[in-house]
């Protein structure tokens, strides 16, 4: 599947497709330029304006917020679960990865990565450099 073509598709199978080749796609309103997550056919709050337009993330953030989920060994252990502010604006819910869950923290800047888990793209953060 190629995410070259989002009418292809709906907007969920073209973020991931797009999250498949390695790229973060974000939607934004094409009058105000306002970037939005999760994606959608059409713009929030209006139902009948024209169709979001798609356009790559840079793939940096900051940590808004997070918590630890704490599970048993044989789980897997514990892991974070992380909202991020995205450079352009929206927030989406993800994990920290490559640090302890305790030692994420608020403000923390990340990078964007992409992992393949069960054959699925994942978006997962890393710390930013000098970041660990």
């Amino acid at each position: 599947m190629s995410a070259s073509d989002p009418r292809a598709t709906g907007p969920d199978q073209h973020h991931k497709a797009a999250l498949a080749e390695g790229r973060l796609l974000l939607q934004r309103d094409p009058a105000t330029g306002d970037a939005f997550f999760y994606p959608r056919a059409v713009l929030p709050g209006c139902a009948e304006g024209p169709a979001p337009d798609w356009f790559e993330a840079r793939g940096t953030g900051t940590v808004y917020s997070t918590t630890v989920s704490r599970r048993r060994p044989e789980q897997g252990g514990n892991r974070n679960i992380a909202v991020i502010a995205l450079s352009e604006g929206p927030r989406v819910l993800s994990q920290v990865i490559g640090i302890a869950p305790e030692e994420v923290r608020i403000g923390m800047d990340v990078r964007a990565r992409i992992d393949m888990v069960n054959d699925q793209p994942i978006l997962f953060f890393t710390p930013a450099e000098g970041q660990s």
